[in-house]
C-alpha cells in the first residue's frame, strides 16, 4: 500500500518516540549537562567581536529560528488552554532574561564559578524531595562541593556576582516552569519549548538586539552565533524536556549539581581556566552527592 509523505513522517515520529523511551532519562541529562556550558564557552570566544548582550541575542533568536523551522510550534500553541499559554509566556520571559544575566556574569567571572552559583537555586528545589538520610547526605555533600567551587569573594566584580545570583534565581524558576511544560512528554513538550523560545526572542530583542549589530554584516559571525544557539539552547533544553518528563523535580534538581563539574571541565578544555586542587575537591564532592542520591518515586514526575 502506498503511504503518503504525512504518513511516513508520522511513522518516523513514532519510531523516534519509541527510541527515546528506551533511553534512560539520565542519558538525556548528561547530554544537557555537556551542552549547557559547551555553547557558552564558545560564546565567551565571541565576546571580542560582538558585545555580551549581542551574543545573548544571537543565541536566543537562532534557537527560536531552529525550533520554528523544524516544528512550527505556533500551530500547536493556538489550541492550548489559557493556563498553559501563561506558563509558556512566563518560561519564554525567564529564558530571555536568564540568558542575558548568565552572559553578563561569565563575561567577568570564571565559567565554573558562575555554574556553581547557578546550581544553588535548583538545589534548594531538591531539598523539597529529601526525605531520607541517604538523600540528606547527598544534599550536604553537593552543597559542600558547590560552596568550595563558588568561593564568593565580594571584594571584586560585584556586578558580575549580582548577575550570577540573578541567573541562579531565574534558573530555579526555569526548572519549575520546564517541568510544567514537560507534562505528557513526547513532542508536545518540545513544541511548548519551541513556543517559549520564540517568546524569548521577542522579549530579548528590545533589550539586546541592537548590541548584535556587528554580526549583521558578517556571515561568519552569524554562523558562529547560530552554532552557539544550537549548542546552548536547542540541544540542552530539548534534552532537559526529555529528562524532566521522566524524572521527579527534586531528582532533576539534584542532578543539576553536576553542572559545576561539567562547567569546570569545559572551562579547562575550551577556555584554559585551570582550577586549583581545592576546586577539584569541590567537583568531587558534587559528583559524590549525585552518585549517592536516591530518586524519590512519584506517580507523575513531570507534575511535581
Amino acid at each position: 500500500m502506498w503511504v503518503g509523505a504525512g504518513g511516513r513522517k508520522r511513522s518516523a515520529v513514532r519510531k523516534l518516540d519509541a527510541v527515546g523511551e528506551k533511553l534512560p532519562p539520565q542519558a538525556y541529562f548528561v547530554v544537557s549537562a555537556v551542552f549547557h556550558y559547551l555553547g557558552p564557552a564558545f560564546a565567551v570566544l565571541l565576546f571580542s567581536r560582538v558585545s555580551v548582550l549581542g551574543v545573548a541575542w544571537l543565541r536566543i533568536v537562532s534557537a527560536a529560528i531552529v525550533f520554528g523551522a523544524l516544528r512550527r510550534p505556533w500551530r500547536f500553541a493556538r489550541g492550548l488552554p489559557r493556563d498553559q499559554q501563561i506558563v509558556i509566556l512566563a518560561l519564554g520571559s525567564v529564558l530571555a532574561i536568564m540568558n542575558c544575566c548568565f552572559y553578563l556574569a561569565i563575561n567577568v567571572l570564571p565559567l565554573g564559578t558562575v555554574a556553581a552559583i547557578e546550581f544553588l537555586g535548583p538545589i534548594g528545589l531538591a531539598v523539597v524531595g529529601v526525605r531520607t538520610i541517604r538523600n540528606g547526605i547527598a544534599f550536604l555533600s553537593a552543597v559542600a562541593g558547590a560552596l568550595i567551587l563558588t568561593k564568593v569573594r565580594l571584594e571584586g566584580h560585584l556586578l558580575g556576582y549580582a548577575f550570577a545570583f540573578a541567573n541562579m534565581a531565574l534558573f530555579a524558576l526555569y526548572v519549575v516552569l520546564g517541568h510544567r511544560i514537560a507534562r505528557g512528554g513526547g513532542l508536545q513538550s518540545i513544541d511548548r519549548l519551541g513556543v517559549s523560545m520564540i517568546v524569548a526572542a521577542f522579549v530579548v530583542t528590545p533589550i539586546a538586539g541592537r548590541f548584535a549589530e556587528p554580526a549583521f554584516f558578517s556571515p561568519l559571525l552569524l554562523l558562529a552565533g547560530a552554532a552557539v544557539g544550537i549548542c546552548s539552547s536547542v540541544v540542552p533544553y530539548v534534552a532537559d524536556q526529555l529528562a524532566m518528563a521522566r524524572l521527579a523535580r527534586p531528582t532533576f534538581a539534584l542532578f543539576l549539581t553536576l553542572l559545576p563539574a561539567t562547567a569546570t571541565a569545559i572551562g579547562i578544555v575550551v577556555l584554559r581556566q585551570v582550577p586549583s586542587w581545592l576546586e577539584l575537591a569541590g567537583v568531587a564532592l558534587v559528583v559524590i552527592g549525585v552518585g549517592i542520591h536516591h530518586e524519590v518515586r512519584q506517580m507523575h514526575p513531570a507534575t511535581s
